[in-house]
């Protein structure tokens, strides 16, 4: 589960580079493929290794028209049952965070008594529209991500997400390595490989939320002009009264409150176009149609880079009939989300070298060119 318009961990500097590994065997039946992650834990001077193991199904088989899906369906329809689940999904995440030494509530209560409410006005164009999906209760919010609240959570609720994705992982920074850092690695040996030798100068973080993905990118690639874009202005408040607290004041990055379907921001204008844990949030119009402003965004040769949860990851797949109904009752279109085609949209877009890779147990990373 993530949070609204991409959630974000927030930690220290260091990162995975190692190797990516693929099994060659060819799997027919019973034995699904293994990809190995080995990554170097820098901080710690050893080596983190994982097994990321794809499950038997395309997509878990409580997505789509399956019997187990209309029942979640449902149970979740009845109101009174639905607010029940609501307030039990929204648990998990608090009782994943406390468990794991994520002080929630402290994070929460900080930002919620700060300043963070001045610089809404700074950065909100009153003059957006709002997509009608974008309108619905989810995230156990009735507000959607339209609300103090869900900003003021939105980082901790991420951490949370990331322990839960590397859950035998010794720490937070650990945990961090392989989510973030498989990620971003997986980025640039896509650039490196499929650019031409273009450098990345610009980046446009699509569904930035409260900016810590932004911040991670503007890390990896320290000399790239960063800019963050969504759709909630308390997100990019909180994303700008953090980067401020940070920076004695300066705001480093640029962040633009609008819309990934049509950001309006000139064509070919950057090397890197990220969408982190939005996709699985949105209609498959909206997905359709920020995959195709994005190749409008590029530079020829410039790299997108998807990165959300992975219909063929084995944890997914086998998710406890509690968790798996818990999650849907709080993320909408996540059945329109398992059952859309990622990489056919982006290629009938026009992007080239599409390739998916399982960048931890949970999540696949899907980059792209665009073309020359």
């Amino acid at each position: 589960m993530a949070f609204s318009t991409t959630s974000k961990l927030n930690s220290g500097n260091t990162w995975a580079t190692g190797s990516i590994h693929h099994d060659s065997r060819t799997h027919r039946g019973s034995a699904p493929p293994r990809i190995r992650i080995a990554a170097a834990a820098q901080s710690s001077g050893g080596r983190v290794t994982a097994d990321f193991e794809e499950g038997q199904l395309e997509r878990p088989k409580w997505t789509g028209e399956t019997p187990l899906s209309r029942l979640v369906g449902a149970l979740i329809s009845f109101k009174p049952l639905y607010s029940v689940m609501k307030l039990g999904a929204r648990q998990v995440l608090i009782s994943t965070a406390e468990k794991t030494s994520i002080p929630w509530r402290d994070m929460t209560k900080e930002i919620l008594e700060s300043d963070v409410y001045k610089e809404k006005d700074s950065i909100e164009d009153t003059s957006l529209v709002y997509p009608d999906y974008y309108l619905n209760p989810f995230h156990a919010y009735d507000e959607g991500n339209l609300s103090w609240l869900a900003a003021a959570e939105a980082e901790a609720a991420t951490m949370s997400m990331v322990r839960r994705a590397i859950p035998h992982a010794s720490s937070l920074e650990e945990a961090n390595q392989i989510v973030r850092g498989n990620w971003l690695q997986a980025i640039e040996n896509h650039h490196l490989k499929h650019s031409g030798g273009t450098r990345i100068g610009e980046i446009l973080d699509i569904g930035c939320s409260v900016g810590v993905s932004t911040r991670f990118l503007a890390e990896r690639f320290a000399s790239a002009k960063v800019t963050g874009l969504d759709l909630s202005p308390y997100f990019l408040a909180v994303a700008q009264h953090n980067e401020k607290k940070r920076n004695a004041g300066e705001n480093r990055m640029r962040w633009i409150h609008g819309n990934g379907e049509n950001t309006g921001l000139p064509s070919n204008s950057f090397d890197l176009v990220s969408i982190a844990y939005v996709f699985h949030e949105c209609p498959e119009r909206a997905i359709k149609n920020m995959v195709e402003e994005g190749l409008r965004l590029l530079r020829p040769g410039g790299t997108f880079a998807v990165t959300d949860n992975s219909p063929k990851s084995k944890i997914l797949q086998e998710l406890s009939p509690v968790l798996f109904t818990l999650m849907k009752s709080t993320e909408p279109f996540l059945d329109e989300y398992y059952l859309t085609d990622l990489e056919g949209v982006m290629k009938r877009a026009g992007f080239a070298n599409v390739h998916t890779l399982l960048t931890d147990p949970r999540h696949r990373t899907v980059t792209a060119t665009a073309p020359f």
